[in-house]
């Protein structure tokens, strides 16, 4: 190339000109280099937010506090299995006290999280703070009408009228007051999970698309500058903004695919995972209330209707079947049919979910000679149908349940995994790609830009 010289002290047109349209071309290409690293580091900080929320805070606490649930209900079960026991099952009056005093534990530890989880709300502060108060003078009247049935030694079947009347308080507060908040406490907790996916849902996508719109002009302006360099000096493009180009592309596409996998890891978290764990907690313990039903069907004879259609409004609420009464109920379930709805409809589908269903089923007929026994008299051989057969189905299919359960939080948990380690890899890699990108197009550009001096 001829450069046109003139006298010392000046310099040409064409020497002002050029140098300055080369440093403007590269100043918008390194201003669109530097929008596409904010926009990929504000896409991957947000999606990273929001697998922190639901997979390592919120997520993990609220099916912590859905447990809560399930340990009062257990608590005010063994009660009643105490009572109706007698003097005639020594160890499994201890076993069911042993059982109660855990189930206490859980419930202590289930309330500090969710107090944790509360944060500054003074709502669910003060319904935390409510469940506390009540548990204690749950525990107070528990405990009177369990020292009354020892007092009483009475043969298994219904105790004494002082001690059902005690228990009656005891049992009323828990049902109508704690259960209810409990449940509460899960659903207002669970809208932290919620509130966080739709958020991130919505904004991870548009910060991917920021991603590629900067991506391409990035891209576009490097290639701009490189054609303008081509032209004016005369030379094939320079393989360090060719370099620059690719890198940059390798950073688009790279960035892209993250944000994406991140994207379906929430999703796969929160629908796969979180969403049937959290189901499958509910079913867990509303089941486990309908155990206590039994007891309590066979220890409050004034009250025996009342429990029995609590029992099905239950069994309805966990797994579906119209039907008009218990009878009609049982029937039902055991005709295999597969048109339900409730709580475990989506979640008895493939081969743990079938199982979870036999279980159900085989604990449906122990109820239903249970009842028998009950209904035709035979007192002391419906309490032990009650502890024996009833109590060994409730458990397999409480354990068919849990088994389900863990197969979800395994996918919640590899579904986190996954979209944290995409994230670490792209945090990793990003200041060596910005730096690389950089050290690049100076190398291309300055070459140029002596020619000059």
């Amino acid at each position: 190339m001829t450069l046109v010289r003139t006298r010392p002290g000046t310099s040409s047109p064409v020497e002002r000109g050029v140098p300055g349209r080369i440093r403007v071309i590269s100043g918008i290409t390194v201003a669109s280099l530097a929008l596409l690293f904010v926009a990929l580091a504000a896409g991957s900080s947000t999606a990273r937010d929001g697998l922190q929320v639901i997979g390592r805070d919120a997520g993990p606490q609220v099916v912590a506090t859905a447990g809560l649930y399930l340990a009062l209900s257990d608590m005010d079960a063994q009660v009643a299995n105490v009572l109706v026991m007698g003097d005639g099952y020594p160890r499994e009056r201890e076993a069911a006290t042993t059982r109660y005093e855990q189930q206490r534990s859980v419930a202590n530890q289930a309330l500090l999280k969710a107090f944790e989880l509360s944060g500054d709300n003074p709502a669910e502060r003060l319904t935390v703070q409510s469940v506390l108060d009540g548990l204690g003078r749950y525990e107070r009247l528990a405990g009177q009408a369990l020292l009354l049935d020892e007092r009483s030694g009475h043969a298994p079947g219904p105790p004494p009228e002082e001690v059902v009347r005690s228990y009656r308080d005891a049992t009323d507060l828990m049902r109508q007051v704690l259960l209810p908040q409990a449940y509460n406490l899960t659903l207002e907790n669970g809208t932290i999970v919620r509130g966080t996916y739709d958020e991130k849902a919505f904004t991870v996508p548009l910060l991917r698309d920021a991603v590629v719109v900067a991506g391409v002009v990035a891209i576009g302006c490097l290639l701009w500058l490189q054609i303008f360099l081509a032209r004016r000096f005369r030379r094939v493009f320079g393989p360090a903004l060719i370099a620059a180009t690719l890198a940059t592309a390798l950073a688009l596409v790279s960035g892209v695919a993250v944000l994406g996998q991140d994207m379906q890891a929430l999703r796969s978290a929160k629908s796969d995972g979180f969403d049937s764990v959290l189901t499958l907690a509910k079913a867990r313990a509303i089941s486990n209330s309908m155990q206590g039903d039994q007891s309590r069907y066979l220890l409050d004879e004034e009250r025996a209707d009342t429990y029995e259609h609590t029992y099905l409004d239950k069994s309805m609420s966990v797994v579906y079947f119209e039907a008009g009464n218990l009878d009609a109920y049982h029937r039902k379930v055991t005709t295999g049919s597969t048109d339900f709805l409730g709580l475990l409809g989506p979640e008895l589908g493939g081969r743990q979910g079938k199982a979870a269903l036999a279980a159900y089923r085989d604990f449906q007929a122990t109820d239903v000679e249970f009842r028998r026994l009950a209904l035709g008299g035979q007192t002391n051989e419906a309490v032990a149908e009650r502890l024996g057969p009833v109590t060994t189905a409730f458990t397999a299919y409480d354990e068919a349940l849990l088994k389900l359960a863990e197969t979800h939080q395994g996918v919640f948990k590899r579904a986190i995994d996954a979209g944290e380690g995409a994230l670490n890899t792209l945090w990793l890699l990003l200041p060596f790609a910005i730096g690389a990108i950089g050290l690049l197009v100076i190398a291309g550009v300055r070459p140029r830009l002596k020619e000059y001096r």
